[in-house]
Protein backbone atom coordinates (compact mmCIF):
# COMPACT_ATOMS: atom_id res chain seq x y z
CA UNK A 1 0.00 0.00 0.00
CA UNK A 2 3.07 2.42 0.65
CA UNK A 3 5.10 1.71 -2.33
CA UNK A 4 1.32 3.07 -4.63
CA UNK A 5 1.57 6.17 -2.94
CA UNK A 6 5.02 8.00 -4.33
CA UNK A 7 8.15 8.69 -3.79
CA UNK A 8 9.62 7.70 0.04
CA UNK A 9 12.41 6.48 2.38
CA UNK A 10 12.24 3.43 3.90
CA UNK A 11 14.05 2.74 7.07
CA UNK A 12 14.41 -0.69 8.94
CA UNK A 13 15.44 -0.78 12.38
CA UNK A 14 15.10 -3.74 14.82
CA UNK A 15 11.84 -2.40 16.36
CA UNK A 16 10.49 -0.68 13.12
CA UNK A 17 9.73 -0.28 9.63
CA UNK A 18 9.10 3.38 9.09
CA UNK A 19 8.00 5.29 5.89
CA UNK A 20 9.78 8.89 5.35
CA UNK A 21 9.24 11.76 3.35
CA UNK A 22 10.91 15.02 4.72
CA UNK A 23 9.59 13.32 8.25
CA UNK A 24 8.12 9.98 9.15
CA UNK A 25 4.21 9.39 8.28
CA UNK A 26 3.80 5.82 9.15
CA UNK A 27 5.42 2.88 11.24
CA UNK A 28 4.72 -1.09 11.18
CA UNK A 29 6.13 -2.33 14.48
CA UNK A 30 5.66 -5.13 16.34
CA UNK A 31 4.15 -4.88 20.12
CA UNK A 32 4.45 -8.40 21.22
CA UNK A 33 8.35 -6.89 21.34
CA UNK A 34 7.02 -4.38 24.38
CA UNK A 35 4.33 -5.72 26.15
CA UNK A 36 2.50 -8.98 25.90
CA UNK A 37 0.06 -8.62 23.16
CA UNK A 38 -1.20 -11.34 20.36
CA UNK A 39 -1.50 -8.86 17.62
CA UNK A 40 1.27 -9.33 15.14
CA UNK A 41 2.05 -5.64 14.15
CA UNK A 42 0.08 -2.45 14.75
CA UNK A 43 0.45 0.10 11.86
CA UNK A 44 1.46 3.75 13.69
CA UNK A 45 0.00 7.34 10.90
CA UNK A 46 1.45 10.67 11.91
CA UNK A 47 -1.59 13.43 10.84
CA UNK A 48 -1.84 17.11 11.27
CA UNK A 49 -5.25 16.11 13.38
CA UNK A 50 -6.90 13.59 15.20
CA UNK A 51 -9.36 11.19 13.50
CA UNK A 52 -12.24 10.16 15.81
CA UNK A 53 -12.40 6.46 14.56
CA UNK A 54 -13.14 3.78 16.42
CA UNK A 55 -10.90 1.29 14.15
CA UNK A 56 -7.56 3.29 16.09
CA UNK A 57 -6.29 1.17 19.56
CA UNK A 58 -5.10 4.59 20.81
CA UNK A 59 -4.25 8.30 19.81
CA UNK A 60 -1.38 10.18 21.19
CA UNK A 61 -0.53 13.92 21.04
CA UNK A 62 2.87 14.03 20.93
CA UNK A 63 4.04 17.18 19.86
CA UNK A 64 1.91 20.17 18.15
CA UNK A 65 0.67 19.52 14.81
CA UNK A 66 1.15 15.48 15.13
CA UNK A 67 -1.33 13.37 16.44
CA UNK A 68 -0.14 9.46 16.44
CA UNK A 69 -3.11 7.13 15.14
CA UNK A 70 -2.28 3.45 16.84
CA UNK A 71 -3.85 0.52 14.41
CA UNK A 72 -3.66 -2.43 15.66
CA UNK A 73 -3.21 -5.53 12.02
CA UNK A 74 -4.33 -8.88 12.64
CA UNK A 75 -4.39 -9.37 9.13
CA UNK A 76 -3.68 -7.70 5.59
CA UNK A 77 -7.44 -7.38 5.09
CA UNK A 78 -7.73 -4.48 7.05
CA UNK A 79 -5.83 -2.74 4.72
CA UNK A 80 -8.30 -1.19 3.20
CA UNK A 81 -9.63 2.19 1.24
CA UNK A 82 -10.28 4.12 4.71
CA UNK A 83 -6.84 3.06 5.69
CA UNK A 84 -5.00 4.48 2.19
CA UNK A 85 -6.82 7.48 2.50
CA UNK A 86 -5.56 8.15 6.21
CA UNK A 87 -2.22 7.01 5.00
CA UNK A 88 -2.33 9.24 1.84
CA UNK A 89 -2.97 12.04 4.09
CA UNK A 90 0.05 11.15 6.27
CA UNK A 91 2.26 11.09 3.70
CA UNK A 92 1.06 14.31 2.02
CA UNK A 93 1.20 16.49 5.21
CA UNK A 94 4.71 14.77 5.73
CA UNK A 95 6.42 16.42 2.43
Amino acid sequence: MASGIGPMTVRVSKSQVSFRRRRGFAYLWRPGMYVRSMVPVVLSLALPHEIGSPRFKETAHPAPGIWMHHLELLDSSQLDGEVEQWMRQAYEDAG
